[in-house]
């Protein structure tokens, strides 16, 4: 057996019919397993709302650096689920995937247990059989009854910027969400953390001091800036000029910094220079390759986003104001229905010229591409739906100017148009 869709698609069938965020069925399994998860690496375990996946990329990119060998286990996947479990380095290959999901299967014996769960039980059993010198774990959904908690001790706990997402499981308010998110904390371990709101930052400090746990907070124990087209790491004791990172955007100085700060409690080598080494696609990537960019005209840009809630919306139009502003900006958007595309929007309208919305293919949870557009024309936006991507860029390429096309609202759609033009 080398085809590891198969056994995913049974798993998928496991789920249990009410979705209670928990770690009992995890906890089962695990156990039955033989406790992989207590013959790891060092762990960091990274929680929060957006910026999660590019941290751990810059963290993976600096140990690795170094000469550290590294395990990722992040969610969601683009094209094909193995994005989701790097062993060792290198992304896990079909053979060892399906053999390892159809022992985490076996010994599950049709119990319910939700997708997540079961695929993450089969990440922490292939890590432990695979030695390495460090192991980067990302929560799925909110971080106290993650299926990634499981983890006793950990080397380090990092949270990064929270914001309003996923609202009906992890509650209404950035207070509650950031309850949640510092779920991952453990007595003692060392946590890093973003910049926050203060009304998430109260709740994640109140439970560092309960739990006794060393708290770094950026903008109180380091800084990030831009100098001479560096990133400045600012701390009490000192002033490094370290490599630009790789990733576009303000926010992305801010993740480099957070990873920095994380890199510097680790128990394993790391190296700076990685900073200007991540690689994570659907984060202001340009599209150069595929049969979509040929659809713009000539100087036209295509570019590709996942982002996909307000916290998101609020850093894209950050660096367009900062960056884009000598062009049109015309975006093509879609969006899933349990998503705030409102609150994404909005801070995204003062600088779009045109929107045409999209339903994401093959997401019975997408949003239409009608009620897209009407949010967007309800925020001012100019806007229309399309029948697919390529209509829509059909449309935006009839518009005068050299324009910038971005591409958004959902990591989804950032998926289809990658698994063609990536």
């Amino acid at each position: 057996m080398c085809d590891p869709n198969a056994v995913l698609d049974r798993l998928k069938a496991l789920h249990p019919k009410v979705i209670d965020l928990a770690l009992d069925r995890v906890l089962r399994l695990l156990a039955a397993l033989g406790h992989p998860e207590e013959r790891l690496p060092p762990v960091v375990h990274v929680a929060g709302t957006n910026g999660k996946g590019s941290t751990l990329a810059y963290l993976r990119a600096m140990a690795e650096a170094a000469g550290t060998t590294v395990h990722v286990y992040t969610s969601p996947h683009l094209v094909r689920f193995a994005e989701r479990i790097r062993v060792a380095g290198r992304l896990i290959e079909d053979v060892e995937l399906a053999a390892i999901l159809g022992e985490c299967e076996a010994v599950n014996a049709g119990q319910p247990i939700t997708f997540f769960e079961v695929t993450t039980a089969a990440a922490l059993l292939a890590f432990a059989r695979h030695p390495a010198g460090l192991c980067l774990l990302e929560t799925g959904l909110g971080g106290r009854f993650d299926a990634t908690n499981v983890i006793a001790r950990p080397a380090l706990t990092v949270v990064t910027a929270i914001s309003l997402d996923h609202q009906a499981y992890l509650g209404s308010s950035l207070a509650a969400i950031a309850g949640e998110k510092a779920g991952i904390l453990k007595p003692g371990v060392p946590c890093v953390c973003a910049r926050q709101e203060p009304e998430a930052m109260t709740v994640i400090r109140r439970e560092a001091d309960r739990l006794g746990v060393p708290l770094l907070v950026e903008g109180e124990d380091w800084t990030v800036a831009e100098a001479d087209g560096q990133l400045a790491f600012v701390t009490a004791g000192e002033r490094l000029l370290l490599p630009r990172p790789s990733l576009l955007g303000w926010h992305q100085f801010q993740n480099a910094g957070l990873a920095v700060a994380a890199a510097r409690l680790l128990p394993v080598p790391t190296d700076d220079q990685g900073l200007g080494r991540a690689a994570w696609p659907a984060r202001l990537q340009r599209l150069t390759r595929g049969p979509l960019p040929a659809l713009l005209p000539a100087q036209g840009e295509l570019w590709l986003d996942g982002g996909h809630n307000p916290g998101a919306g609020q850093v894209l139009a950050r660096f367009i104001a900062d960056q884009w502003s000598g062009r049109p900006l015309d975006l093509v958007v879609g969006m899933l229905n349990t998503k705030d595309s409102q609150g994404f929007l909005a801070p995204l309208a003062p600088l779009v010229r045109r929107l045409v919305a999209v339903t994401i293919p093959g997401e019975a949870n997408s949003l239409a591409a009608e009620q897209v557009a009407a949010t967007a024309r309800a925020d001012g936006i100019d806007a229309a739906p399309a029948a697919d991507v390529t209509a829509a860029l059909a449309e935006l390429g009839g518009l005068p100017g050299p324009a910038r096309v971005l591409i958004c609202g959902s990591l989804y759609l950032a998926g289809a148009i990658l698994a063609e033009n990536g």
